[in-house]
């Protein structure tokens, strides 16, 4: 299929260029999307970061050349590493031994493979969703600085998220963002948004509001467009595994693209055990 395709070729392209420079901006290009989008859904569907998902891939071939006999230094500077003594750090803390020993014969190392995207039957637990058309909105709320501009770690964003939630809860800001909120979508909303350079993105808690912006606040203007709505519930936690059903199981066959824009969530209750969410995402037909 076109997406898988695509994935793979992405894959393909960093494979053949472990050691030398890889652009994660041409590999984004290559799976037809933004570089911080394709780093994002690589880390929800293989579940690392890639930054960390192509520091195993090097160092498992660095462990095979100098099993084959080549030197410490040279491997160090093929796959990227300034000096031996990060090449060393980095070599143990994968292998858990030391390069030079790693040229040794009857030594145990790891091997990390590559990964590839296929087509698998999962089984037969469905997937609610709606196609939407809506017209835009503003958003007023708070927000934070997500990813850089070499790597989105979603680990890392994980617990810079969950930490900004506990801050604004904390400071009283979600009750002062759920006040303002007169127009839908009716719910407490996380909105991630793309920088102009596509190499990182800002998060927001907000909500749905023609009010004028309060100081310390910040509004986000969702344009018209057509959205697939995926609904959920559990404990917050759970919509990491929405997301990765979303972008492993659903899209690949959906008939849709993702659009390089605004992806929103939609909470519609504070229940901290099964609370009640959807996910936006923003779509375009295949043409």
């Amino acid at each position: 299929m076109e997406w898988l395709k695509r994935m793979n070729d992405a894959l393909s392209y960093m494979e053949d260029n472990l050691d030398g420079e890889i652009s994660i901006e041409k590999a984004a290009q290559k799976a037809c999307c933004s570089q911080y989008h394709f780093q994002r859904m690589f880390s929800y569907i293989i579940g690392v970061p890639l930054s960390e998902y192509l520091r195993r891939r090097r160092i498992t071939k660095a462990a095979f050349d100098l099993q084959n006999g080549d030197k410490v230094i040279d491997v160090a500077l093929r796959y990227g590493y300034d000096s031996p003594t990060a090449f060393n750090r980095a070599f143990q803390a994968i292998h858990g031994i030391s390069p030079s020993l790693a040229q040794k014969s009857d030594t145990v190392l790891k091997a990390f493979p590559p990964v590839s995207f296929q087509m698998t039957i999962k089984g037969v637990t469905e997937m609610d969703y709606r196609i939407v058309e809506k017209e835009g909105f503003r958003a007023v709320g708070v927000r934070i600085d997500l990813g850089v501009d070499t790597e989105v770690d979603m680990e890392k964003n994980f617990k810079t998220i969950t930490a900004f939630w506990e801050e604004t809860i904390n400071a009283g800001l979600t009750k002062q963002i759920v006040k303002m909120m007169n127009s839908e979508p009716y719910g407490l909303l996380a909105v991630s948004t793309t920088k102009e350079d596509n190499k990182g993105g800002f998060y927001y808690i907000c909500s749905a509001t023609d009010k004028p912006v309060p100081d310390g606040m910040l509004e986000v203007q969702v344009p018209k467009h057509t959205w697939a709505i995926f609904p959920g519930s559990g404990h917050p936690s759970s919509i990491g595994d929405l997301f990765k059903r979303i972008y492993s199981e659903w899209q690949p066959t959906s008939g849709y693209e993702w659009a390089d824009m605004i992806e929103i969530e939609v909470y519609l209750d504070d229940d901290e055990t099964n609370m009640r969410y959807e996910v936006w995402m923003p779509v375009v037909k295949k043409s």
